[in-house]
């Protein structure tokens, strides 16, 4: 037995080096997981109802979801970037995410103006299904990619009203010699009829009334429209909404520093943004009721566009629209893709909302 012992202890010895642990000791700390700071550029005023809250809370989301793995400081419009410039600070990487509405960069990239706001366009909900399940996504990733910028919704301020003015449209008459600030493709609308457009941040809007340095303004709805005290420097409230039947705010985040992220925080991003657009139309569509029966309160004038004011409009939209589309092959893509959803979306509501709108 002694010797049969003697024999099988190389055996043993072999045995339990071969079955070394190698595992990390409990006691040595686990390596740090990596964390990123990245910076957000908006094109609003600081807390903005609505806009520029929509910002701080997407980067809240991050923040909580990815357990402070990415955090996300919010730089309002003229603290780091002046408010049309995000897009040139996103793309050069002066900060990783912008935060604003896609027709601010028409002199950079003319199709940016089709995943906006449309004059007579797609509705909120029509925009979002085009986006997300129509292909609208792809296109517009090929419009900003020459930019190294990747674009995602991240709010919709929903349908706007037509704006405020300091003197009454009855006619195509009235809109000659009009001074209005006004973005986007309505505004080429307006120069077509005669008016003179201007564009300016929203932080300049009421000064620029009061004072008689513009005659009229578009903004976005009685939420933000009160927040601001248009009220106050203008008279008369038009509506419905054409140049804007839903707008588009969106998300700009610079490419390389979208790619250096695992593909979980990349999730997050994406997961937060989409979050923040339902949460912005839930935003508008619950203060705007409360805010429209507050402007009716204070004394203001809620006007409508007259028919024939509404038909040159549409007729001068479609103009505008058929010249954008034929600047470029990607325009015309994304422009008859638009149109074919539109056509379908119509006749489909039609039968649903509208009818129902109609009704009750």
């Amino acid at each position: 037995m002694r010797l049969r012992s003697l024999l099988l202890l190389p055996l043993l010895t072999f045995g339990l080096i071969g079955c070394k642990d190698d595992s990390t000791p409990a006691d040595q700390a686990a390596a740090p997981a990596q964390t990123f700071h990245w910076k957000m550029v908006t094109t609003w005023p600081k807390n903005a109802p609505g806009t520029g809250t929509a910002a701080e809370r997407l980067a809240e989301r991050v923040n909580a979801m990815s357990a402070g793995r990415l955090t996300i400081k919010v730089y309002a419009a003229g603290e780091l970037v002046p408010a049309l410039e995000v897009f040139d600070a996103v793309s050069r990487g002066t900060a990783e995410l912008g935060h604003g509405t896609p027709y601010y960069w028409k002199g950079k990239v003319p199709a940016a103006q089709f995943f906006g706001a449309v004059p007579f366009g797609l509705s909120t909900q029509e925009m979002n299904a085009w986006l997300n399940k129509g292909g609208g996504q792809a296109l517009w990733d090929e419009a900003y990619a020459p930019f190294g910028l990747k674009p995602l919704t991240a709010g919709n301020s929903t349908m706007q009203m037509g704006g405020w003015f300091n003197r009454e449209i009855n006619s195509l008459a009235d809109i000659k010699g009009l001074k209005i600030r006004m973005p986007g493709l309505g505004s080429e609308v307006w120069s077509r009829l005669g008016a003179t457009t201007v564009v300016m941040p929203g932080g300049e809007i009421f000064t620029a009334l009061q004072t008689g340095a513009i005659d009229a303004t578009d903004w976005v709805s009685p939420y933000n429209d009160l927040a601001f005290g248009l009220h106050k420097a203008a008279k008369y409230y038009y509506y419905p909404g054409w140049q804007e039947p839903q707008s588009v705010l969106e998300l700009l985040i610079n490419q390389k520093a979208f790619d250096a992220l695992p593909a979980d925080l990349q999730a997050i991003v994406t997961e937060a943004a989409r979050a923040a657009t339902q949460d912005m139309m839930d935003d508008y569509v619950f203060h705007n009721a409360l805010a429209l029966d507050e402007l009716k309160k204070s004394g203001t004038l809620l006007k409508r566009f007259p028919d024939e004011v509404l038909q040159a409009m549409q007729r001068e939209s479609e103009q505008v629209l058929g010249e954008l589309a034929a600047q470029s092959e990607l325009n015309g893509r994304i422009w008859a893709s638009m149109q074919a959803f539109q056509a379908l979306a119509t006749s489909m509501h039609a039968l649903s909302e509208k009818e129902l709108y109609d009704w009750r």
